[in-house]
């Protein structure tokens, strides 16, 4: 039985330093690219999209990923029209199996995945030292005298409190448009989906129409109907004037 998706988003983020928060997000590509790169180093990770946002990108990436696969004589298919729809059950299966294939072949070793990206983050961002380092840590708290961390020690308390407070709230709104953006990349993937049936169909009702004239006046007929339904609007609705002032023609319904 393969991982489950909480760890294999634990590994995968700990390889790739990434925060990703679901299995879906692998549907964009960017990174399964880079699980694959830290296992041959010569994927062209400055062609991979990490802040790619529309389908047509994500088939850009699956692109150097099935190069990827030919390449190295990785044998197993990609399934691209399923993964780039971002679904949790294909996006899974396929990263469980390329867990164990990364079980298998990854070299070892330490990966610079941020390097090797040149620092691109993914959707989310990218983890790293600032989620741990905050004020007064690290090389600059040792640049700063003794006597005047002694001296200012009770007064900078409540600044740095006030500046951790302020940060986890900037976190959490970050995460939450995260989860908006994530919503409408998905409302805008279901409405282009339904959006080019109705397109098929329409075109459809015009070809038979136009090979057979009668069925335009014949307002009884299944077609007739059919594009009655299409081409109606709800109360309120106005149909878009062009430049000339002319309602737009059927043919720009949808």
């Amino acid at each position: 039985m393969g991982e489950s998706r909480q760890e294999l988003l634990t590994w995968l983020n700990g390889l790739l330093q990434l925060n990703m928060t679901k299995v879906e997000q692998c549907g964009t590509g960017a990174a399964l690219c880079q699980i694959y790169d830290s296992i041959f180093l010569d994927v062209p990770m400055s062609r991979v999209k990490f802040n790619a946002n529309a389908e047509y990108a994500y088939l850009e990436n699956f692109k150097i990923l099935s190069s990827t696969f030919r390449k190295h004589h990785v044998d197993r298919p990609v399934a691209v029209e399923q993964l780039v729809k971002c679904k949790m059950q294909d996006n899974l299966e396929f990263l469980q199996w390329t867990k164990r294939y990364w079980d298998q072949y990854f070299p070892g070793g330490e990966y610079d995945a941020v390097g090797r990206r040149k620092g691109v983050a993914a959707s989310l961002p990218a983890t790293g030292n600032s989620r741990t380092s905050g004020p007064g840590t690290g090389a600059a708290a040792a640049r700063r005298p003794v006597g005047a961390a002694a001296g200012a020690g009770a007064p900078r308390t409540g600044s740095r409190q006030a500046g951790l407070g302020g940060g986890q709230a900037s976190a959490a709104l970050q995460t939450k448009n995260a989860e908006l953006m994530d919503t409408v990349q998905g409302l805008e993937r279901e409405r282009d989906f339904y959006f080019s049936k109705l397109r098929d169909i329409e075109l459809l009702i015009q070809q038979a129409m136009e090979a057979d004239p009668a069925l335009e006046e014949d307002e009884g007929s299944l077609l007739k109907q059919i594009q009655t339904i299409l081409y109606s609007t709800e109360e309120g609705f106005e149909i878009p004037q062009d430049a000339e002032g002319e309602p737009v023609g059927e043919e720009e319904t949808f």
